[in-house]
């Protein structure tokens, strides 16, 4: 199969790229290669990828409709996944155009290419931050989110209302996966496992935002990976289908991938501290405009759709990314 996937340079995108070459699928990768962070990272990705005779890189911004016609035109993708988006809660106060831009413009520009070029399976990426201020637990795809605490969580769940216009309209089938915080090797350098580890190795403290009072459902990235490439199979056929986030007008789904188990603040630093063998300093700080005290997923619906739960669990996630840091940064842990 013939598979598109955007932000194939990112952290998500890369892992789930190289899991469809292993597949023998043939993968066209777009990324616009931002300076969020640290860009070598993100080619050295890219550079694994382009070992696989079935890749192809396009650095393209999704907001380029040119580019990106071509690239559908050349390639006539069966599926296409859509990884790429402006990531981060605390960056979305700093940069909201940034975000109007990748996550809104960017998709409604996809979505229009999608139009033109059907594909089999329209796959996207959203967040678990679209819960907001929804205080039901464990979140549920059937849940309301109708009150988002940050601009990420807004445009990501104004991407979510665009696919599912565009899946009414143009009978596209839509799978639209909420990730909860997502972690292993490759990961990006603004999200927390990432930050505390290079901390504590330049002996820096921690910042522990609500002194310490939060959770989280970690996803490990290959159980990630795992139910994207189950759903994939899977795409909803028609309206009105049972499970809990499907649309009742269209072929459309919303579903939740997550740990189901999530994990206290203090645990998670204590589990880095075991992968590392490093006690770190907290330095307690309230909580940060946009997040939320705790996250939990209900993942009954993957696990009816597909069979499969992930269930890596957090110290065996951990110690990866810590081996994979290790090798990574050798040189700079040597100085």
């Amino acid at each position: 199969m013939r598979i598109l996937v955007t932000g194939s340079a990112g952290f998500i995108g890369f892992h789930v790229a190289r899991r469809l070459l292993e597949d023998g699928c043939t993968v066209i990768g777009i990324d616009g290669m931002t300076d969020y962070y640290d860009v070598s990272l993100k080619r050295q990705r890219h550079a694994i990828l382009q070992a696989h005779d079935n890749f192809t890189a396009h650095e393209v911004m999704m907001q380029d409709a040119e580019a990106l016609e071509v690239v559908f035109a050349r390639a006539e993708p069966e599926m296409v996944i859509h990884l790429a988006a402006q990531a981060g809660v605390r960056y979305s106060l700093e940069a909201p155009g940034t975000y109007i831009g990748s996550n809104i413009v960017g998709t409604s520009t996809l979505l229009e290419a999608l139009r033109r070029h059907r594909p089999l399976h329209f796959m996207m990426a959203s967040t678990s931050s679209v819960y907001g201020a929804n205080a039901l637990l464990p979140f549920s795809e059937a849940h309301r989110c109708d009150h988002p605490l940050s601009l990420y969580a807004a445009t990501k769940k104004a991407t979510e209302d665009l696919a599912h216009a565009y899946a009414y309209n143009w009978t596209i089938p839509t799978t639209v996966f909420r990730f909860f915080t997502v972690y292993g090797p490759w990961g990006r350098p603004d999200m927390a496992l990432f930050k505390f580890i290079a901390d504590m190795y330049a002996g820096k403290p921690i910042d522990v935002y609500n002194n310490g009072d939060m959770a989280r459902d970690f996803t490990y990235i290959d159980d990630l990976v795992e139910a994207v490439r189950l759903l994939s199979r899977v795409p909803p056929r028609r309206a009105g289908e049972a499970d809990p986030g499907a649309s009742p007008v269209a072929p459309y789904r919303v579903v939740n991938i997550g740990n189901s188990q999530p994990v206290s603040l203090m645990a998670f630093i204590e589990a880095i501290e075991n992968a590392t063998g490093l006690t770190c300093v907290r330095r307690y700080l309230p909580m940060q405009p946009g997040d939320v005290p705790r996250t939990w997923a209900d993942c009954s619906a993957l696990l009816a759709l597909t069979g499969f739960r992930p269930s890596t669990p957090l110290q065996a996630g951990v110690d990866a990314f810590v081996a994979w840091y290790r090798t990574h940064y050798a040189a700079s842990l040597q100085q």
